[in-house]
């Protein structure tokens, strides 16, 4: 490989070489079995003697660094302790934002599914039909180009989107209306760009999505949680001077209520008196099991105040990165300019992939099938609580989505994470929300098989008991 050594400074330069290349040894950036280069090779490259080349090889073999071959060459040594990279201490350095301070580690993925699983959020994969998105993906990075593309996105999935969303859920829009996106969350981030200076005041759900919470503090907004009840936001509660509020009304996360059609108009005549952005997040809306499902807020907008957020990641797959924003015309200019300059631009073989998804109907197959699966397990979960909690847990009414919220009287964090240790994950709304919601279990049933719920419940119910 092409291995970096400085040269710079005085002293012996077969010294200097040695504890380079040592250094890269224990830290891992050389692996054992990693081939360096030869002796005349490295000399030539560094415009040095060959014998000092040599002399630094000879000390890291003889010190059990390196390990020569007749024939093939010098390499690595496999026998050598688990390297340690080098890193500067946390309290040293440059000090981020306050904000940034204040969160924990990221979450890492979980590498290995749990026995009961209950996550929000998870669709299921054996449902998603991989080997034909294989193919698609496969046929487009064929024929892919390579020059950069528009930031809005690939014109295919923009004029798909904008099909499927009319269609689906009477969504108002043409293709130049769509913003293809890196899932929801960046098309927050992109409104957050165009729309929020610091101290800007922000209204959000609350209990509501945790994640969007901090997107809008993280650009210096002031968060506001205002409270939610069986029709959905509080309009009334809504603070002077909000310049954007965020909503779920379709499935109100993580509550799981629909916003009435009288909190719908009452937030939007709200809007037009406060000059505010309403955003509009239809994260799940694709599953329902019953009920017709009401019009968007962003259809029955006539003054040009919604921003409508979809994403395809809780649809088909977490992986796929791809979601959608469609903005008022007054916005969009800013929201491409502010697209290109983040990242330029997403995949552009998964776009044109998930278009033909969606142009040869499969995406629509797909929601139908998937539909069903979820409801079976939607209705299972609700009678195995109310039968086997009951007294404990209260199932929150709700008619769509990934997953049902219960509440409780109690305390329920030791009890999840005793759960959590006999193999079932289970979230609470502290988990969720951030703040102190009131005591309860978000449980999603996009990931867990049918047949699993209730022996699943069973753990939870010897968790609580223990």
């Amino acid at each position: 490989m092409d291995f970096h050594v400085s040269l710079a400074g005085r002293g012996d330069l077969s010294v200097r070489i040695y504890r380079q290349l040592r250094d890269a040894v224990l830290d891992g950036r050389l692996r054992a079995g990693e081939r360096l280069p030869p002796t005349r090779e490295l000399a030539r490259r560094l415009a040095v003697s060959r014998n000092t080349v040599a002399v630094a090889y000879d000390r890291l073999a003889a010190d059990g660094f390196l390990t020569g071959r007749v024939g093939a060459g010098t390499y690595v040594s496999g026998s050598l302790p688990e390297p340690k990279p080098r890193k500067a201490p946390a309290a040293h350095g440059p000090r981020p934002k306050v904000i940034w301070r204040s969160l924990p580690a990221p979450v890492a993925a979980v590498a290995e599914a749990p026995a009961y699983d209950f996550r929000v959020g998870i669709p299921d994969a054996a449902l998603f039909p991989l080997e034909t998105w294989r193919r698609f993906l496969a046929r487009e990075l064929r024929d892919s180009v390579s020059h950069y593309a528009d930031p809005a996105g690939h014109a295919g999935l923009r004029a798909a989107i904008a099909r499927h969303v009319g269609v689906s859920r009477s969504v108002r829009a043409d293709a130049d209306d769509v913003l293809v996106t890196q899932g929801a969350q960046q098309a927050l981030d992109l409104l957050c760009r165009v729309l929020i200076s610091p101290g800007d005041r922000v209204a959000v759900e609350e209990p509501g999505y945790r994640q969007a919470k901090l997107l809008f503090a993280s650009h210096g907004a002031e968060v506001v949680g205002v409270p939610v009840d069986g029709e959905g936001l509080d309009v009334a509660a809504l603070p002077s001077r909000t310049k954007l509020v965020y909503v779920t009304p379709s499935h109100q996360f993580p509550l799981g209520t629909p916003m009435s059609l009288a909190r719908r108009t009452a937030l939007l005549a709200w809007a037009a008196r406060a000059d505010a952005v309403v955003v509009e997040d239809d994260y799940d809306s694709e599953f329902r099991f019953s009920d017709r499902p009401l019009e968007p807020l962003q259809s029955l907008d006539r003054g040009g105040r919604v921003a409508y957020v979809g994403s395809f990641s809780k649809t088909l797959l977490p992986m796929l990165r791809l979601g959608f924003l469609i903005a008022p015309p007054s916005l969009q200019n800013a929201l491409r300019h502010a697209r290109q300059l983040s990242d330029w631009h997403g995949d552009v073989p998964a776009q044109a992939a998930l278009a033909r998804f969606v142009d040869e109907g499969l995406l629509a197959r797909h929601i139908r099938r998937a539909t069903k699966v979820y409801a079976e397990r939607h209705e299972r979960l609700v009678s195995t609580v109310d039968r086997q909690f009951a007294g404990r847990l209260r199932v929150v009414p709700s008619a769509a989505g990934l997953h049902l919220c219960a509440l409780a009287d109690v305390d329920l964090e030791p009890i999840a994470a005793r759960a959590a240790a006999a193999g079932v994950a289970v979230q609470t709304l502290s988990d969720l929300c951030g703040g102190s919601p009131a005591p309860g279990l978000v449980l999603g049933y996009g990931s867990i098989p049918v047949e699993r719920i209730d022996d699943g419940l069973a753990v939870l119910d010897r968790a609580w008991g223990s």
